[in-house]
């Protein structure tokens, strides 16, 4: 693969990955000769590793812990930094100077900031609300929020005094919140009177009153004021503005619950595309030590940092990003369409508010290509250093799009993990090349491999992602699920005492990573596995094609492979566009990807955090049902695929 990037001399020597790496030789007594080596220490010995993460990033606790771990050789069961007691919101909030701690920007133009002292002050203001409210540790909490500095705000007063925490964005739909929020009952609902998006405001109030109706456990909807003042609330006791719950005579200072490190503290959610979503509980500490192995050592994030990433409420990359305040840097938050005002918001703010670290999605990148845009030329983009990209794989075109046309002097790392693990498998490494297509690097301390069907790997060589040790973010367990039967199922029931995560990829002879897509929606066409970013890769590549899905269909005792496009506007899917894409994938991959059908649809259905559904469009040209539809953000999409003649021959 070519290289794309290379850190210069001074960047790798200033790293913290750097500093730590010294310090991690000097225990271990070894050199290590490059990071491979070193990550495989970090592996195979977790309990000096995941200490000297703690001390490196200066782990605030209320109690020292008395070992690393128990059971390690248990996994699931094994217990991290046992004895330990700590707080999530105060790791957060260690910093409370005049530091720009929270920029928030709207759609409209709307901008706000907070410095870190401001934050505090705002935090302990709701904290006290809530204690009087009866919130109590181990109390359930929920928001409906926009991503805006309250959403921030709201979690953090409600892990300080021990209770968890769990969002969505307000695009989820009553149906979809409830299918969330109605399994772990919460006795609060933050939200706010409406939110922006592509240039319309939309009510919150309307859909949060049918959700406070079907989950009795909600005692109030406490409603932060965004677009309108003084929003006209729903008549009754269970509404109340912000600014009526924390106005009360007497705040109390702020106390944060010392609480065992595997407290629970967030709740997150399957995508819910194929059932009921999975209620996936983690835990304080572990959420906290992986994040901040993350942004410290593998994304280099210091005080003197911006961060953005964009996200909803609803995406795990929020929680990712909030973490970023233990780091003592200032997060940009922005809510609203991405490619507003013609594409170029999010690059402005690049510019504007001075962003170091710039996270998006493969979607969002691959979209600036496709409307023609050129940031190098239209952009200063002088402070950005880093460029983060998740959601999907990362195609070839994209890497070489953004070193091409973005800024040649960044370090683009592709992450990628999950809502599962609230955290990454494999990631960047600001010491490191950029090669075409690769995810640089496993992350330290995770014992990353892609196993084929006899649980054997080999650089080069396709297979199942899995993690045969254990780590600090793994999940709690589920939540409603005492004796840990789903969540075993979920993940260690394939393979017992390994994590199976559901991702087909490989390691390459760099030792970088590819992502082939998600192992329940591999291509099986006459038995050969192939996995559908393969095939993105290629189709990405056509300036006709916007966006695309790939299935495969049963027929004739056998799967084929059938490639959905959708067109730029004006184009037609004719012979010669058709025989260009099957062309194209046939070059750069094998004649097994090439699709047997291409058909052009005018839409692809996707999750509310973006990810393409390729199981629910297989189900639906299979006649099946699709479950849950509420969790797409556009299910009007689906009928495009029922009953397609071009399917049928």
């Amino acid at each position: 693969m070519t290289i794309l990037w290379q850190p210069d001399q001074e960047r790798i020597t200033n790293s913290q990955i750097k500093a730590f790496q010294a310090r991690l030789e000097e225990i271990s007594g070894i050199a290590f000769k490059d990071y491979g080596e070193m990550h495989r220490w970090t592996v195979d010995h977790p309990a000096p590793f995941w200490q000297m993460v703690w001390n490196f990033c200066e782990v605030q606790a209320t109690k020292p812990f008395d070992r690393v771990a128990d059971n390690l050789d248990k996994f699931p069961g094994t217990t991290w930094f046992p004895g330990s007691e700590l707080n999530f919101a105060e790791n957060l909030l260690r910093y409370r100077d005049d530091q720009v701690a929270l920029v928030g920007l709207l759609e409209d133009g709307d901008r706000r900031t907070f410095s870190y002292a401001q934050l505090f002050n705002e935090v302990e203001k709701l904290a006290s609300a809530l204690r009087a409210e009866g919130i109590k540790s181990g109390d359930t909490v929920a928001g409906l929020m926009p991503n805006v500095p309250e959403a921030i705000i709201a979690m953090l007063a409600t892990t300080s005094i021990g209770a968890i925490w769990s969002s969505c964005s307000p695009d989820f739909g009553v149906d979809g919140a409830c299918d969330r929020f109605g399994q772990i009952e919460p006795r609060l609902l933050f939200t706010t009177e409406s939110y922006v998006y592509n240039g319309k405001v939309l009510d919150c109030l309307d859909k949060v009153g049918n959700i406070q109706k079907r989950i009795d456990s909600i005692e109030k909807v406490i409603v932060f004021p965004l677009l309108i003042t003084e929003p006209e609330l729903p008549v009754g006791d269970s509404f109340q503005s912000s600014n009526d719950f924390v106005s009360r005579e007497f705040v109390q200072p702020l106390a944060f619950e010392a609480l065992p490190f595997d407290h629970p503290l967030y709740i997150m959610y399957s995508s819910g595309t194929t059932g009921v979503p999975k209620c996936i509980v983690h835990g304080a500490g572990g959420t906290l030590i992986q994040h901040l192995k993350e942004h410290r050592l593998h994304t280099d994030i210091s005080r003197d940092d911006t961060l953005f990433y964009f996200t909803t409420c609803g995406w795990m990359m929020w929680n990712w990003l909030v973490s970023g305040l233990a780091s003592g840097c200032t997060l940009v938050l922005y809510d609203g369409s991405p490619f507003a005002d013609s594409g170029n918001i999010l690059l402005d703010a690049i510019d504007r508010e001075d962003i170091t670290i710039f996270g998006t999605s493969a979607k969002y990148i691959s979209g600036l290509e496709k409307q023609s845009l050129k940031p190098m030329q239209s952009h200063s983009l002088t402070t950005l250093r880093t460029i983060l990209s998740t959601g999907s794989p990362l195609s070839d075109a994209s890497y070489e799009y953004v070193y091409r046309d973005v800024k040649r002097d960044v370090h683009l790392a592709s992450i990628s993990g999950g809502t599962d693990i609230i955290s990454c498998f494999m990631l960047g490494n600001p010491t490191l090349p950029v090669h075409t297509g690769e995810i640089q690097c496993a992350g330290l301390g995770m014992a990353v491999a892609f196993w084929n069907n006899c649980d054997v790997a080999a650089p080069g060589s396709t297979g199942e992602l899995v993690c045969s040790s254990p780590f600090p973010s793994t999940p709690i367990g589920f939540w409603n699920d005492p004796k840990g039967q789903r969540f075993r199922a979920a993940y260690f029931d394939q393979r017992p005492g390994v994590w199976t995560h559901g991702d087909y990829g490989e390691v390459t002879l760099n030792e970088g990573i590819i992502i082939h897509g998600r192992s329940d929606a591999v291509l099986n066409p006459s038995g050969v596995r192939i996995g559908t970013a393969e095939i993105y890769r290629q189709v990405e590549t056509l300036p006709e094609v916007v966006d695309s899905i790939v299935v495969g269909q049963q027929w004739e005792e056998d799967e084929r492979v059938v490639l959905f496009v959708v067109l730029q506007t004006g184009i037609s899917l004719n012979e010669a566009l058709d025989g260009a894409i099957k062309t194209t994938i046939r070059k750069n991959t094998t004649p097994r990807h090439v699709p047997a059908k291409v058909i052009a649809v005018t839409d692809i259905p996707r999750t509310i955090s973006g990810k393409i559904v390729e199981l629910a469009v297989r189900k639906v040209i299979h006649g099946q049902p699709v479950e849950n539809v509420d969790a797409l953000a556009n299910p009007e999409a689906l009928k495009l695929f029922e009953n397609l003649p071009e399917l049928e021959t």
